[in-house]
């Protein structure tokens, strides 16, 4: 429904506007100077874990996981409050606490925000990091043959529906916290090390961090902003402690059902691969991995530079001259 109604809407030309939201890239990029501009983005959400010092910590790392994204470096951050007069003071003194945290982690200030009584709590940030103009990564840019590698685990989505309904196991959200909770800042610096290394051609091609649309729901964005085609094989892509667990027990969200509804005509599934391993593509996930498509002969330096960093980097697939389906999923 955004996306239509963002279409209908007039754009103001700004030649320093290096990056809107024409095509629902991770953040905006405005050129202050021929050698740096601001990267800007916002997030917020309700609860998904009972600890409030966590959900802090996951909100945070959530809201800059777009910056890195854009391969920008987060400088402040405003937060964003709605909170219950029902709860005690000491629940918002914890989410705050826990998001200070991570923002202290990735030396990022908090310079303030802005808060309004809720009957639901509802918690998140909006960042501005420094970039510079000539290192923009987009969520378009792949290119056929590129490899496609994925960074973090899928799952969040499914565990975090178990847990609210008392039925995740703690295994599993201790194996999604951990995820949720670590920055992409290493991620993102594996990245740079592998461009600054190009003597010619940079090989990152398009990046972007895998969110609420799932990982097939950002693959789409990419393919059509790229004018490729994506290959992705289920079996390559690394599944959270639970995650298939959870998903054979169809603790489903909503943004599942409307994942799948909005992609329906642009996917294409082959017969072999199980039904809990494909609704997982379809997951929402909550500060989730980065999705990058890199020039194949960079694939595996790529993944040296991950592994190095100790991050769980998968070669998931990869590019073809766009064709129907969008996206093949084999």
């Amino acid at each position: 429904m955004l996306e239509l109604v963002l279409k209908r809407l007039p754009q103001r030309h700004d030649p320093n506007l290096l990056v809107g939201f024409e095509t629902a890239d991770d953040a905006a990029v405005y050129r202050l100077s021929d050698q740096i501009a601001i990267v800007q983005t916002v997030d917020f959400f309700t609860p998904i874990v009972d600890d409030p010092v966590v959900f802090g910590q996951i909100t945070a790392a959530n809201s800059l996981s777009d910056i890195y994204a854009m391969g920008g470096r987060p400088l402040t951050a405003l937060s964003i409050v709605a909170f219950p007069a029902s709860q005690p003071a000491e629940v918002l003194e914890q989410i705050l606490r826990g998001g200070l945290e991570k923002m202290t982690e990735a030396n990022c200030s908090v310079v303030g925000g802005h808060s309004i009584r809720d009957d639901d709590l509802k918690f998140g940030y909006a960042v501005t990091g420094l970039i510079d103009p000539q290192k923009i990564w987009r969520n378009v840019g792949a290119r056929p043959n590129d490899k496609l590698i994925l960074t973090k685990p899928l799952g969040t989505g499914v565990i975090a529906t178990a847990l609210k309904q008392g039925k995740a196991e703690p295994g599993w959200v201790v194996s999604a916290t951990e995820s949720m909770t670590r920055l992409s800042r290493d991620a993102a610096e594996a990245l740079h090390e592998i461009d600054d290394a190009s003597d010619g051609a940079k090989p990152v091609h398009a990046v972007t961090d895998v969110t609420g649309f799932g990982l097939l729901g950002h693959a789409r964005e990419m393919a059509i902003g790229s004018n490729v085609s994506l290959r992705i094989d289920h079996a390559r892509v690394e599944y959270m402690s639970g995650a298939v667990e959870a998903s054979r027990g169809k603790f489903f969200s909503g943004g599942m059902t409307n994942n799948r509804e909005f992609l329906a005509g642009c996917v294409s599934v082959a017969p072999s691969v199980a039904a809990e391993y494909e609704a997982l593509l379809y997951d929402p996930q909550t500060s989730g991995g980065l999705l990058v498509a890199v020039a194949p002969d960079a694939s595996d330096a790529a993944i040296f530079a991950f592994e190095r960093r100790g991050i769980p980097a998968r070669t998931i697939g990869e590019a073809s001259a766009k064709q129907s389906p969008l996206i093949d999923v084999i």
